[in-house]
């Protein structure tokens, strides 16, 4: 029996393949979810029920899942605009603010969302919360360098933080772009988003945190309706 996460994850990854057009510009995020979008993506590219797209990966992994499903990449750099970003997220609360970063890609995937013309997030009826960091730790991205400075002022403003560890090699987690991740947990979770996120990004050796906000124009949730899967599109008036 397919386990039900999977069903609302499959779902919703099927649903955003709806919304993809012949010629786009299309961000393609990291995660599980966004990795079903990857595989549907491909298969429609390779029945010629999609044609002329071209991806922007957010990861080096999804980067290899794209490449070898023959989808079409350019570097971020070689695009004037993106036309539809599409990514998971690990915490969604009800004004659409993120948390994302659990797979420690979200300096690439913000950057992909905000160039894009419109993102849409696809999710599980699991990953919608009142209120972000009450369950899921806030990934702060820093210089290897600066982690210990950091997460000093990490704590002065109230936050407790660790570095992430690596689960299958000795010593931490290295992002794509070299760097270290510090997870914070705020007490009482994040009221002021925004806020945060500017005051984390002001602290030497932060290069990025995985606070996601203003950039969301549509959310698709996978959820269980009785016996059945159904996807519902949330907008902020929902």
């Amino acid at each position: 029996m397919v386990d039900i996460q999977l069903q609302m994850k499959r779902a919703v990854a099927s649903k955003v393949l709806e919304q993809i057009q012949d010629g786009m510009v299309l961000g393609l995020g990291s995660g599980s979810t966004a990795g079903l979008m990857i595989q549907g993506l491909g298969s429609k590219l390779s029945k010629g029920e999609i044609k002329d797209i071209v991806g922007v990966t957010t990861s080096f992994q999804g980067e290899v899942m794209a490449a070898e499903l023959g989808i079409p990449l350019l570097d971020l750099n070689a695009v004037s605009k993106i036309d539809l970003a599409i990514d998971g997220a690990d915490e969604v609360d009800p004004s659409f603010n993120l948390i994302k970063g659990g797979g420690a890609c979200h300096v690439q995937e913000k950057l992909v969302a905000s160039r894009a013309e419109r993102f849409v997030v696809v999710v599980d009826s699991t990953k919608l919360v009142k209120r972000l960091n009450m369950d899921f730790l806030l990934p702060v991205e820093v210089l290897p360098g600066a982690w210990r400075q950091v997460k000093t002022v990490l704590k002065a403003i109230g936050g407790d933080s660790n570095l992430r560890m690596a689960k299958c090699k000795a010593g931490p987690v290295v992002t794509d772009q070299g760097n270290l991740v510090l997870d914070l947990r705020m007490p009482g979770g994040i009221g002021e988003p925004k806020e945060l996120e500017c005051q984390i990004n002001n602290i030497p050796g932060v290069l990025e945190n995985g606070l996601f906000v203003n950039l969301v124009n549509e959310v698709l949730v996978g959820e269980i309706n009785e016996d059945s899967v159904v996807v519902n599109s949330l907008n902020l008036a929902t």
